[in-house]
């Protein structure tokens, strides 16, 4: 197959940016895609680190001002990878220049900005997508195909929890994942969001909810991010936290189902625990993010006696995605979800399709995100 050349420029470069300069980088090599990404610039402030960056992840070239990315004429798609407060700006930006766009989540920093990016997309006809990579594991695959065949009936609950411990200690620094003006909010729109978009995906749009949320340590050193999810800071000077540390919150879904939220960076021994249940009339699944191959599926028509979940490696052809690589029970990870969504986000481009998630998904989060925070501020159930 012949592949197309689609020319990228990607703002930012650190944690997303590695993840997503792999995902372009190996999907040729895994998929018969009709476009082939080439590498053309990445852009950031530091031009030291985006130098090193753009020569570690292999583009060709780099920009320290993203608007001369965007103006290029040689690039089709800009990638944007940076802290949440510049989402908006840059893909208004780019969508004005006719570019396609992937953003990281989530979509902005309010209602406002998401509608707005949205209507910019809309009115200059390109394709666009947020970047809710954990739709693309094989076994959420899986599971969102059993739930359509309706192998587990009418779904009564959603339970999901989020839960990471890199900031518990005290003297980690004040970063900008901790500041409400460059964040939009703290766990709930860094983790919660993809929880959130999980459920969206498998089990359909919400109605109400009501939440708590809670910021346990109020104070901390200034500092800032030194890749992946590490910082250093200034233990002379300290600032204040203005998102949160942790959330809760129950819904309820347009289905009847009923559904259960946490989302915490306080869990101590919680590297990445990114885990969901579903139960429903005809039987039940359960997915956990640290061991993504794997779907535990339990089935109320088995024979009594040899009821209970059964685990399911979804490595064998049958399941999504699975077949491009390796032979059954030979595992893929994390940075595999990331090209799965590319290679979406291609098709799209190329079969003239707007692929998902994307900034109407975006809209849709960022209305919940902003009604979670409504609700624990007023304590009250907020309907949507």
């Amino acid at each position: 197959m012949t592949s197309k050349p689609v020319r990228i420029g990607m703002i930012g470069y650190q944690f997303m940016g590695k993840a997503h300069s792999h995902a372009y980088r190996d999907l040729p090599f895994y998929f018969d895609n009709p476009l082939k990404p080439e590498l053309k610039v990445i852009a950031g402030r530091n031009e030291e680190a985006v130098k090193e960056a753009q020569e570690k992840m292999g583009w060709e070239s780099y920009e320290t001002d993203w608007r001369k990315v965007v103006e290029r004429d040689d690039i089709d798609v800009i990638d944007i990878v940076t802290p949440n407060h510049t989402h908006a700006e840059i893909a208004i930006a780019a969508a004005e220049a006719g570019k396609h766009i992937i953003t990281e989540k989530p979509l902005a920093l309010t209602v406002e900005e998401a509608e707005q990016m949205l209507a910019a997309v809309k009115k200059n006809g390109v394709k666009h997508m947020i970047c809710h990579n954990y739709r693309f594991a094989p076994a959420v695959q899986f599971a969102k195909k059993l739930i359509e065949q309706g192998k587990l009936g009418r779904i009564f609950h959603y339970r999901a929890h989020y839960l990471q411990d890199f900031i518990i200690d005290p003297s980690f620094p004040l970063v900008w994942r901790l500041k409400k003006e460059v964040s939009g909010s703290g766990a709930l729109g860094d983790i919660g969001a993809h929880s959130i978009d999980l459920a969206r995906f498998l089990i359909g749009e919400f109605t109400e909810i009501v939440a708590t949320m809670e910021t346990f340590i109020k104070e901390r050193p200034i500092g800032e991010m030194t890749g992946g999810l590490s910082a250093k800071g200034d233990s002379t000077k300290m600032g204040e936290v203005t998102v949160d540390d942790a959330v809760a919150f129950l819904a309820r879904f347009e289905n009847g189902a009923l559904g259960t939220f946490e989302a915490t960076r306080f869990a101590n021994g919680n590297r990445n625990k990114n885990k969901f249940e579903i139960n429903g009339e005809k039987g039940s699944v359960r997915w956990d993010m640290e061991n993504m191959n794997n779907l535990e599926l339990y089935l109320a028509s088995d024979e009594e006696g040899e009821q209970g979940f059964r685990l399911i490696n979804c490595t064998e052809e049958v399941h999504p995605y699975v077949g491009a690589y390796w032979p059954a029970g030979h595992i893929i990870g994390y940075e595999h979800t990331f090209i799965h969504l590319i290679d979406e986000f291609f098709r799209g481009i190329a079969e003239d399709y707007q692929p998902a998630p994307n900034f109407e998904d975006g809209v849709q989060n960022q209305k919940l995100l902003d009604a979670i925070e409504q609700s624990a501020e007023e304590r009250r159930w907020i309907k949507l």
